[in-house]
């Protein structure tokens, strides 16, 4: 039994705050509070027509960080859902050919020597060095706090820091070690998650080829809203209160500190906040501007992770030559980047993500249909309107019917789109970025916004905008590493 409890409020259910509060749960009264009338923030799921999608992640990587979540509960995830890891991992289609990504190790190397003679024994050795950085990286620099350069600064780190290649580029480092074109745009792909150009993007995060070719891609059966459900199971029974369709309106304070919340009109006394919703929201929409850590052009000038435009699609038939993940890659990939982070306009010629979990998970679509998730990279901020939405849609089904050499279209029985406007309206998310900060070098570790505020007392931040980045598991530490950090200061009071 916990003496002393204090409230703690956490705003917004993602997996951060989930997270969040379930550390938390075992020593405060902790409430979270949820706009939606669901939980998940971005990896909510909804049903229609007898098909269930997935409405965000759909990429399981690094599942030794979710089963560490786990783990600290007395959990394994095999305890909540099945993990299936896919082979092939996924497919990359270009041009002139498909690529299929194995998911066993010697499948890969005979796959890069065929590709590119050699290049099996550049594989290894790249390898080992994006598996030297992810047990750094993950499983020790992420969970640091990122408020001070002490926790960097440390002589094991500072012996490793040549290796761990943080002002390297990316793109220069894959180059070392591959020549050709469809071998480099594999390696460089995971950095799309990471939302920057791998130009920009330090070598570092080599890490994530690890987790990704290395480790493998799995599934959770039922979707994303499996861990979730599963995060949610966890919370509850650490005591959390999980409340639903409650609009947090405004952070109350009282000399220079958290002293409660306002709630739809409802005011909430607590003694912390975690600001797990968009970070510029909560603070320039929930604070008064002499409280806000950042300004406006702050933000404006950070850069940012592409928004994106989403199909959520069932199909009236099985398409056969589709796997679960497939990534097109058959226009320029730098023409869409800049696209996205320079000249910052609709893209001419788009790559895209199309996902058909139903190949993997019969109960996402009817017996016969498929279950198929479009997705197409943006940049934020753009105008968004249905006659653009309806113009890509055009754009990106006339490109899978040629690969597939069939039609699609004509058999879509349900669609629903998602864009900048969705990702504003449902999760306040800035610009309507879909990912959070991109993991460029000077936002990279300490160099994010911090994830406690410096101008009010006991309060907080958590998720993809602030340590460590963007992406599910990511988000998930952030929640952990927040609720450490005040249940130490907490204690002082």
């Amino acid at each position: 039994m916990v003496l002393n409890k204090k409230r703690v409020a956490i705003i917004g259910s993602g997996f951060a705050g989930l997270s969040a509060a379930s550390v938390l749960g075992k020593h405060h009264d902790v409430h979270l509070y949820e706009k939606n009338d669901t939980i998940g923030g971005r990896a909510r799921q909804f049903s229609s027509a007898g098909f269930t999608f997935d409405m965000g992640p759909s990429w399981y990587w690094m599942p030794d960080v979710i089963e560490r979540f786990f783990n600290n509960f007395g959990y394994q995830s095999s305890d909540f859902f099945q993990l299936k890891k896919l082979d092939p991992a996924f497919q990359m289609i270009f041009n002139e050919e498909t690529l299929s990504v194995p998911s066993e190790w010697s499948d890969m190397e005979a796959l890069f020597d065929t590709i590119e003679p050699g290049s099996a024994k550049q594989l290894n050795l790249f390898m080992k060095e994006a598996e030297f950085k992810y047990n750094v990286g993950v499983k020790d620099l992420v969970y640091q706090p990122g408020l001070s350069l002490s926790e960097i600064i440390r002589p094991d780190l500072i012996k490793s820091l040549f290796k761990l290649q943080v002002f390297s580029s990316f793109s220069s480092h894959v180059r070392k070690y591959f020549k050709n074109p469809k071998l480099i745009a594999l390696m460089e792909f995971p950095i799309l998650f990471l939302g920057a150009m791998p130009k920009q993007t330090p070598a570092l995060y080599s890490l994530m080829n690890y987790s990704g070719l290395k480790v493998g891609t799995f599934y959770p059966m039922g979707g994303f809203s499996k861990v979730v459900d599963a995060m949610k199971h966890v919370a509850e029974e650490n005591g959390v209160h999980i409340h639903t369709s409650s609009n947090v309106e405004e952070i109350l304070l009282k000399d220079k500190k958290v002293s409660g919340l306002n709630i739809g009109g409802e005011i909430k006394s607590f003694d912390a906040v975690i600001g797990a919703a968009d970070y510029h929201h909560v603070e320039q929409h929930l604070l008064p501007k002499e409280f806000r850590t950042y300004t406006e052009n702050y933000w404006d000038k950070r850069v940012f992770a592409p928004s994106c435009l989403l199909f959520y699609m069932g199909v009236g038939k099985k398409l056969d030559k589709l796997r679960h993940h497939n990534l097109f890659f058959d226009e320029n990939l730098d023409q869409h980047a800049k696209e996205i982070y320079e000249s910052k306009v609709w893209p001419t010629k788009p790559l895209f993500y199309a996902c058909c979990p139903s190949k993997t998970d019969p109960s996402v679509a009817p017996e016969g249909k498929e279950n198929l998730f479009v997705l197409m990279p943006i940049a934020p901020g753009l105008t968004d309107t249905e006659e653009l939405r309806e113009e890509y849609y055009d754009k990106l089904l006339t490109r899978i019917e040629q690969y597939l050499g069939e039609s699609v279209r004509d058999h879509v029985e349900y669609k629903k789109s998602y864009c900048v406007k969705d990702f504003e309206s449902d999760y306040n998310a800035y610009k309507g970025n879909a990912y959070g900060l991109a993991n460029t070098l000077m936002q990279t570790a300490n160099l994010k916004p911090k994830i406690k505020s410096k101008k009010v007392k006991n309060l907080f931040y958590a998720g993809q905008l602030t340590t460590p980045g963007p992406g599910v598991p990511p988000s998930l530490i952030s929640g952990q590493v927040v609720a450490n950090q005040i249940i130490k200061e907490l204690k002082s009071i």
